[in-house]
């Protein structure tokens, strides 16, 4: 189940968000070398890690095991303000669209092969999920370009802001992807049920946002 966290309940789960910023510290910065954000406490958490954050995690039998986070674009946010290099024109500003940042995994819960990671691909169907209710109609993310056609496998319409540069020796592209109500449809039949990937919580606020 998908857990969303924001403002209004992060209080609640302090638990959970705990394990979430440890995970983060240890994809990002013990696997992947993020070096400059590494902390004594194993918690990695930024400047962007605020009231107006909405952090997704997925957790089963009470561990997270994966974890990404949504920021509104309407104001500063991570591609705006520290990577706008990989777009073309100014970053997209919208109520309508976020930023979706800092996806991962935990070890035990990844996949090898070709397969979409069925932790990755309930995140995503949770973004589309319950952002559809919200009003949101895309996100934009910074990505390896291999990602792109898996987006549009699922129908989610993914556009380059600008070419791939390499940034930390992986080739990133920042994308401006569109999903509608096709797009949760493709990614249930992708998942193969209809089933929410909310958490009961989480499915009532989605119900009460419609």
């Amino acid at each position: 189940m998908i857990q969303v966290i924001t403002a209004a309940n992060i209080a609640q789960n302090a638990e959970l968000m705990e394990q979430a910023w440890r995970l983060r510290h240890k994809i990002f910065v013990e696997e992947m070398g993020w070096s400059a954000i590494a902390r004594d406490d194993k918690r990695e958490i930024d400047e962007f890690d605020d009231e107006y954050a909405v952090h997704l995690l997925a957790v089963e039998d009470d561990e997270v095991v994966g974890y990404s986070r949504l920021l509104p674009t309407a104001r500063p946010y991570v591609l705006s303000k520290h990577l706008p290099q990989l777009c073309e024109s100014a970053p997209p500003s919208s109520p309508h669209i976020v930023e979706w940042s800092r996806i991962g995994v935990a070890g035990p819960a990844r996949t090898s092969g070709r397969r979409l990671n069925p932790t990755a691909l309930a995140i995503l169907t949770a973004i589309v999920e319950w952002g559809l209710p919200r009003g949101l109609k895309g996100f934009v993310s910074e990505m390896p370009t291999s990602w792109l056609l898996r987006l549009l496998q699922l129908h989610i319409y993914a556009l380059p802001l600008g070419l791939p540069q390499m940034i930390d020796d992986v080739e990133i592209v920042a994308v401006n992807a569109g999903f509608d109500a096709r797009s949760l449809r493709q990614l249930q039949k992708m998942r193969g049920t209809t089933e929410s990937v909310l958490s009961p919580e989480s499915r009532a606020a989605a119900r009460l946002a419609s």
